[in-house]
């Protein structure tokens, strides 16, 4: 009778998948750890009734379109409103933030660039993610006047920037600190860049609202739990 409890108690718990279109350090690692494999560990740690979380990978045009369309059966982690045009956070429902970041504009050794000034970096290439919006930098790239070139991961184009075939890269700043871990000997020049910060929060469609009310208590506290402290200064 015990193994009958067992098996019952398992055949209802209910998978949510969990989106990303994340494939570069420290967000996602090649060994299946990183922000985003640990952040969905930790929501399973917390025994949230019968939820059980699954991180599942999807190109980022395909997600996009999964999330406008209405499509989208199940939530996607790491995300801001304002890139699916929800500032109002009326489309969607968003959790606060577990994590926090920034933009950055990596460039040569011995560059020399002046944040503010127009037309500094005009007409050089600038390296970032394939399918991938970036509204918050569309006016300063109009500023600057430089051309877009894209690749599939950050860390495709700060290997291009190392290897000269790149004049620039606009990426996160945890990206970058990560990438000069493994590549200490790079002395790439960094300035920030005019976005507001990063905030990497779920988004959850209004369709899967009890999933959001399990989830949204458990966000709103992990800024002060230390075992998510901990494991972020892995990826420091």
């Amino acid at each position: 009778m015990l193994w009958i409890g067992v098996l019952c108690g398992a055949a209802q718990a209910e998978v949510i998948l969990v989106y990303t279109s994340a494939q570069v350090a420290p967000l996602v690692l090649a060994d299946g750890s990183g922000v985003y494999p640990d952040m969905v560990a930790y929501l399973n740690r917390q025994k949230l009734g019968e939820l059980s979380f699954k991180l599942v990978y999807l190109p980022r045009k395909r997600l996009q379109l999964k999330v406008e369309s209405g499509q989208l059966d199940g939530i996607v982690i790491g995300m801001m409103p304002h890139w699916f045009g929800d500032h109002a956070q009326k489309k969607y429902l968003w959790t606060a933030p577990f994590a926090l970041d920034s933009y950055v504009v990596a460039l040569p050794p011995g560059s020399h660039y002046t944040p503010g000034a127009s037309g500094e970096l005009s007409g050089r290439t600038l390296g970032m993610v394939l399918g991938y919006r970036y509204p918050d930098l569309e006016a300063w790239m109009r500023q600057q006047g430089v051309v877009r070139t894209d690749a599939l991961s950050d860390e495709h184009n700060l290997d291009k920037l190392r290897l000269g075939r790149l004049d620039s890269v606009a990426l996160a700043e945890s990206v970058l600190r990560y990438y000069r871990k493994r590549h200490p000997a790079d002395r790439f020049v960094v300035y920030p860049l005019p976005a507001r910060p990063t905030e990497r929060r779920f988004l959850v469609p209004h369709g899967m609202a009890a999933v959001y009310d399990k989830i949204a208590p458990v966000l709103r506290k992990v800024k002060d739990d230390s075992e998510w402290q901990r494991t972020m200064l892995r990826y420091e």
